[in-house]
């Protein structure tokens, strides 16, 4: 696993475990439509493409010619 992939992972769970929190202290309700739906799925994003390397943006920024690295990367 790269560190990539490990910085994907905590940060989808830290996403989703704060969400859960304020949604079980009471201090949000998910189980009405918010745009607190879209912070979870972010957070879900992030967390699968740690495990499964897909993500939509990686494509879709692939199509649009974006470099993977710069020239000056420290990798």
């Amino acid at each position: 696993m790269t560190v990539n992939q490990i910085v994907r992972i905590v940060a989808g769970f830290f996403i989703m475990t704060s969400l859960a929190l304020a949604h079980f202290s009471g201090q949000i309700d998910m189980s009405k439509l918010s745009w607190l739906w879209f912070t979870a799925f972010v957070g879900a994003n992030l967390f699968q493409s740690g495990f499964t390397k897909f993500c939509p943006l990686d494509m879709i920024l692939k199509k649009l010619g974006v470099p993977e690295t710069t020239a000056n990367s420290c990798a």
